[in-house]
């Protein structure tokens, strides 16, 4: 029994290192691009992604697999742009704590309360803003500083790229962009089983960088540090203080808010993808904004739990949260030890990556699956993907949210009422839907309506809610109306036993 059991245990030890190596090779070059993407070095992608590793060893999800997400890239190449480099690590090291007082508050299974309409705006969004930024990168230019005019200038950089008459810089790194998405198409449609767990963007930016070496093509290249400690910027006391200013503490709120989001859709989605232990999403919000505490501290970016990179842990065979671990000590070996391999990689290849990245994320499918339920659903996606685009991603997330409340409002407050007098001379009030708040002076209007000392009878059995406010209504105009003879008779069987005391001292009910 007991050799059984070690069999056993050295099998799943075996599974655990070829899957973590797998999601190891997926994660490299992400890491890298996503922190190019950032307006940061690579290295802090790289050591993002390390730091993921650490965080498997406590997570709620133990095959979620935690790194540099495409979906902050945006937000931190905001927060460089507007408040500098050195504030990364402050404004991440908030954002972390909001993360982990949310987990030990037991608010993970808020974070899931997101409608879909608004999450696949955001992805779209997001999506279409590094596919704008990313192409100009990979031709070895720099993205401009909005989305919008990433978007506009595309066709430009093209023409005096491919078109201009003679090669250039931008032409070769084109190219090489180019060699990369083919080399990364191709290899998923026609990889053979065997290799099916290599990853089709490693295959592209492998070929990109044994061209780029070949030839000496006079391009960008990653810049790696010498030492992965000159990656690390531990955030100064003026920086620090600087996170107590709104607009900070806000960009602090958003990151918080969209890794959050981002971590436990995607641990919803891997628990979709095993049979295995279910996740705590308390625990996994409170890990993950540990993580982020820690990034903040070294100064790298933001982590989150990703689906991508989780999918394809579960798919090479995980059982456990080892490979998580594991493919972290690979990055981190890596690095240490072959860091003139990395310098070998082209930008452009990265930013290839990135811009098919940005392109995946613009599912048509969670669009088709939107219009199955009706139009407010795509006007909600529709604002969220042009907030974000137009403006910026708070914005557009703010828009989709605001939209999806005043939806839920004002389906909540729909409230039907019928009147009519039989042939007794009996009143009859029939009420349907929800009568709330935001109904009440419809609900007012009909009760001045009727005559003085008639007999009225009160339907509320159709009822889904009635709130307090009309509740009081009902009540007080009750007490008004029995001084001139008004005999108000209340049916409710519908309705649940804590909205029937208020009746009961005030008017007779059946």
């Amino acid at each position: 029994m007991t050799k059984l059991t070690n069999i056993r245990n050295q099998s799943l030890f075996t599974s655990e290192i070829a899957a973590s190596f797998v999601v190891f090779l997926v994660a490299l070059p992400l890491c890298m691009g996503i922190a190019i993407a950032s307006e940061l070095p690579p290295a802090r992608g790289l050591v993002t992604g390390i730091v993921g590793g650490v965080i498997a060893a406590i997570s709620g999800s133990p095959l979620l697999v935690s790194g540099p997400a495409a979906g902050l890239a945006v937000i931190v190449a905001e927060i460089v742009q507007k408040n500098g480099i050195d504030m990364i690590g402050p404004i991440l090291l908030l954002a972390g704590l909001m993360q982990f007082l949310a987990g030990k508050f037991r608010l993970g299974q808020l974070f899931r309360a997101m409608s879909p309409a608004v999450i696949y705006g955001m992805l779209a969004g997001i999506g279409i803003l590094i596919l704008g930024s990313q192409f100009h990168v990979m031709l070895d230019d720099k993205p401009r500083r909005h989305g919008l005019e990433n978007l506009i200038t595309i066709p430009k950089d093209i023409k005096e790229a491919f078109f201009s008459g003679d090669p250039n810089v931008h032409f070769i790194a084109g190219l090489i962009g180019v060699t990369t998405i083919l080399s990364l198409v191709l290899w998923n449609k026609f990889k053979p089983r065997s290799l099916k767990l290599v990853p089709g963007a490693l295959v592209g930016v492998v070929t990109a960088t044994v061209i780029s070496r070949v030839f000496s093509l006079p391009i960008h290249y990653v810049d790696l540090p010498t030492s992965l400690t000159e990656a690390v910027h531990l955030p100064r006391f003026s920086n620090l203080i600087q996170v107590f200013q709104l607009p900070v503490f806000f960009q602090a709120f958003v990151i918080a808010f969209i890794a959050s989001t981002e971590s436990l859709l995607s641990a919803v989605a891997v628990d979709r993808l095993h049979t295995g232990t279910r996740t705590n999403f308390d625990r996994e919000l409170a890990a993950q904004g540990f993580g982020n505490m820690i990034c903040g501290l070294l100064g790298v970016l933001p982590m989150t739990g990703v689906i991508a990179r989780s999918a394809v842990n579960v798919e090479a065979g995980a059982k456990t949260r080892l490979s998580g671990i594991l493919h972290g000590l690979w990055l981190f070996l890596l690095v240490v030890s072959a860091p003139a391999l990395l310098r070998m990689i082209p930008t452009a290849s990265l930013a290839a990556i990135l811009v098919f990245t940005g392109y995946k994320l613009i599912e048509v499918e969670h669009i088709r699956q939107l219009k199955k339920y009706g139009r407010l659903p795509m006007v909600i996606f529709c604002s969220t993907f042009i907030g974000i685009v137009a403006v910026d991603l708070l914005t557009g997330v703010l828009i989709g949210v605001t939209l999806t409340a005043m939806t839920l409002i004002y389906k909540m407050s729909i409230l039907n009422i019928q009147t009519f007098t039989d042939d007794d001379g009996q009143m009859h009030i029939y009420l349907q839907g929800a009568a709330t708040f935001v109904r009440l002076p419809k609900l007012a209007s009909a009760l001045e309506k009727v005559p003085p000392g008639s007999e009225l009878y009160l339907h509320l059995e159709n009822l889904a809610y009635i709130d307090h406010s009309c509740l009081d209504l009902i009540s007080t105009w009750s007490k008004q109306q029995q001084k001139v003879g008004t005999n108000l008779i209340v049916q409710w069987d519908g309705l649940i036993e804590r909205n029937r005391r208020p009746f009961t001292s005030t008017y007779k009910t059946t």
